[in-house]
């Protein structure tokens, strides 16, 4: 078994923090042809990496000297907490911050077995070969020093979480409204339809409203209001209906209006924007579209400002 204090092992996790984030920022990197800024968070570290290895640790310490039985520990392990985290992430936050749904053999998208073997390979890499030299490290560094080192970095680490936290709760806020309002205009747009339908009934309204895309739902509201105003002077029932027709045209530009706003201030806030940049794989199948926008937004904006 590992025997270490408690500033070692808080060391251990913040070290292969920062290893796992050198590791994904320099493949991501390469992968987008750009410098990406891997990971939830701002700062150079990827929790997910740091747990890892402490869970890497203890399930590999009963282990010691049998790679197999360490090979098998590090798979189911690893496993077992990526699928938690990316569950926990996505219910939390409406996104998967990875998704190996292209991939052979996954379960939900959230673990696959290629993922599975490699974190077992890790496993033995770290416990055999990485693992000596940090530990090495650590017992070098005097307590005094490693404590007061630990919790410097443990200060800026929290504060750069709940930072980061409150970017990815406002992004989910972000998508769940866009959500609202898309419903909201394929209701607006249905009554719309009833109005024109009802006022003639030779006119053909084509709508596939659950395949389209907000900007293409609301150029068809727009199309429909350019519609009933060429219609409504001769039209008795149109002109009837005036008061009602006013409203959802008010109610469509106001709800517009805010989505617009809420989007731009994510846009604007450089720890959000950069949530989406430190994320390129980021998805989200219940709010693709809206997801996909905000990217596109950002890198946008973004160019703009070089």
């Amino acid at each position: 078994m590992y025997h270490y204090t408690l500033s070692q092992w808080i060391f251990f996790f913040y070290f292969y923090c920062f290893f796992g984030w050198c590791f994904e920022s320099t493949y991501v990197s390469i992968c987008q042809k750009k410098l990406v800024n891997r990971g939830f968070i701002r700062g150079p570290f990827l929790p997910l990496y740091g747990s890892g290895a402490i869970m890497m640790l203890l399930v590999s310490s009963p282990m010691k000297g049998n790679l197999v039985g360490i090979f098998i520990a590090g798979c189911l392990g690893a496993t077992v907490l990526e699928y938690v985290t990316g569950v926990i992430m996505e219910a939390l936050f409406k996104v998967r911050y990875w998704d190996y749904s292209h991939k052979k053999f996954n379960f939900r998208g959230q673990i696959c077995l290629e993922s599975s073997l490699c974190w077992g390979l890790l496993t033995i890499l770290m416990t055999q070969f990485i693992h000596k030299p940090v530990e090495s490290l650590a017992m070098m560094i005097p307590p005094r020093v490693l404590v007061l080192a630990v919790a410097v970095i443990s200060v800026l680490f929290i504060a750069d979480f709940v930072t980061s936290f409150q970017a990815a709760m406002d992004l989910r806020d972000i998508l769940i409204k866009a959500e609202q309002a898309r419903q909201e205009l394929e209701r607006l747009q249905k009554r719309l339809d009833v109005i024109i339908a009802v006022a003639n009934s030779d006119r053909e309204i084509k709508r596939e409203k659950r395949e389209e895309r907000m900007e293409e739902l609301a150029s068809a509201i727009e199309d429909t209001f350019l519609q009933l105003r060429d219609a409504i002077p001769g039209s008795e029932l149109l002109r009837e209906k005036m008061e009602e027709i006013v409203e959802l045209r008010d109610k469509f530009i106001g709800s517009r209006r805010v989505g617009e706003e809420n989007q731009q201030s994510f846009i604007h806030s450089f720890f959000k924007r950069n949530l989406l940049k430190g994320n390129p794989t980021m998805t989200s199948h219940k709010f693709y579209d809206t997801l996909e926008e905000l990217k596109k937004s950002a890198s946008e904006y973004r160019k703009g400002k070089k």
